[in-house]
Order: structure tokens, then C-alpha cells, then sequence
């Protein structure tokens, strides 16, 4: 016999735990959100995160892969069009558990799970465009350091002249300090 996973069966073997968090994963793609006890969303969770990433990547195996589990070709479809275009940003946490207290017949622990189809928050999009721009300023960081090592090079002679003199002087340094960046490339390599 099979050693079983860890945690509660959710009322039956593993066969048809595996078969009920398929269903209840098909649902929530359907409908986008559904209620169920806390524990059964616990337990689908990761098993939806998986299949929305699977669906990100969009290619044939993947989908053959997902219609193995979930054998509605619609939900599939929608999983793959809607839902894998709207948290293709998103690098996780596609779902959401809210508790809303409990079942009135059974008192058992009941919860929201929805997918989080929002947009990634705007505070996420920001740090990305710095991140962008950071990376892209790197290189011309570089190169100022070297301009300003000529500069003192020069020494004080080129602070007391006249501002005239001290472009035409920039434009003679730069052939310089372009030399001076290659060979010290040269040297780091």
C-alpha cells in the first residue's frame, strides 16, 4: 500500500481527494470564486496556483497536462485565454482565502477562495520601472567615475581656468578618458 500524503484525506481516499480538489478547481475557474469549508480551500490552493502556472506558459503540454486533471475543454480554454492573461505579471498568489465564519447546519469553518485577477499593485509596478531604470543608467555610472579620474589627473590646473578653456579642454579629455575606460576594461577582463 501507498504511503499517503500528509494531511486529511477531506473525507475519502487519495483517488477521490484527487478527483474533488479537480472539481472544486474547475468550479473556481469557472465561477472565479466559490465557497467551501476552510480546510477543502486549503488543501485547492496550491493545487489552482499550479495549474495557473501551468496555463502561463501556454504551450501544448501544459494544456494536455492541465485537460488530464480538469476535463471540461471550456474551463481549460478559459484557463489558458482569461484567466492565464490576467495574472501573467503576477509571479504568484493567483488565489485569495477569506474565512466567513461558519455553516449554520454543521458549525463548519467556511471560506471564499477567489483568484486574484487584479492587476499587481502599483507600489509592485513602480519598484519594477526603477528596477528598469537603475539598469539602464549602470552603464553611463560607469563611465563618470573615469571622466572625473582624468579630471583630477589634470589637478588643480583645470579648476582655475576660465570656463571657455574648460570645455574646450573637456572635449580634448574625452578621446582620453574613453582610452583610459577601454584599457581599464582591458585590465578587469
Amino acid at each position: 500500500m501507498p504511503t499517503p500524503a500528509k494531511g486529511p484525506r477531506l473525507g475519502g481516499g487519495a483517488a477521490h481527494e484527487r478527483l474533488m480538489l479537480a472539481n472544486l478547481s474547475a468550479a473556481l475557474f469557472e465561477h472565479k470564486r466559490i465557497t467551501t469549508t476552510v480546510t477543502k480551500a486549503k488543501r485547492l490552493k496550491p493545487y489552482a496556483e499550479r495549474l495557473v502556472t501551468f496555463a502561463k506558459r501556454g504551450d501544448l503540454a501544459s494544456r494536455r497536462r492541465v485537460l488530464g486533471l480538469i476535463s471540461n475543454k471550456g474551463i481549460v480554454h478559459e484557463l489558458f485565454t482569461d484567466i492565464a492573461q490576467a495574472v501573467e505579471n503576477r509571479d504568484g498568489g493567483y488565489t485569495r482565502i477569506t474565512k466567513i465564519g461558519n455553516r449554520k447546519g454543521d458549525n463548519a469553518p467556511m471560506a471564499v477562495i477567489e483568484l486574484v485577477l487584479e492587476p499587481v499593485s502599483a507600489k509592485q509596478a513602480v519598484v519594477a520601472e526603477a528596477t528598469q531604470a537603475a539598469a539602464k543608467a549602470a552603464p553611463v555610472a560607469e563611465e563618470a567615475p573615469v571622466e572625473a579620474e582624468a579630471a583630477e589627473a589634470e589637478g588643480t590646473e583645470a579648476a582655475e581656468a576660465p570656463v571657455a578653456e574648460d570645455a574646450a579642454a573637456e572635449t580634448e579629455e574625452a578621446p582620453a578618458a574613453e582610452d583610459a575606460a577601454t584599457e581599464s576594461e582591458k585590465d578587469a577582463k
